[in-house]
């Protein structure tokens, strides 16, 4: 099991905060749940750096582990979003881990 899964399924399973690189970019991630798509591993978090008009708007975005680099636990913990519950995002995932 490589470091990025490991300390991906440690952050949903103490509902602790993640620092990445995504795309190049910076984020700060409050990860809900890992799933498999098409032999692909995903996380599904909530970017806390991304501005939303209202807690309401807030969602989870959907984020490959392969391309999540440099993950790390921070000393911060989150509470899943109110609407969050642990599905697939498709019916053809497979869910792996949630909160």
């Amino acid at each position: 099991m490589n470091e990025t899964r490991l300390t991906l399924m440690e952050a949903i399973a103490r509902k602790r905060v993640v620092t990445a690189q995504y795309n190049g970019q910076q984020m700060k991630l409050a990860p809900h749940q890992m799933f498999e798509r098409r032999g692909d591993l995903f996380v599904s978090a909530l970017n806390l750096d991304k501005s939303w008009r209202s807690d309401d708007e807030r969602r989870l975005g959907h984020f490959k582990l392969d391309g999540l680099v440099e993950p790390a636990l921070i000393d911060a913990s989150f509470e899943p979003l109110p609407s969050f519950e642990a599905a697939p995002p498709q019916s053809d995932d497979t869910l792996l881990l949630a909160v």
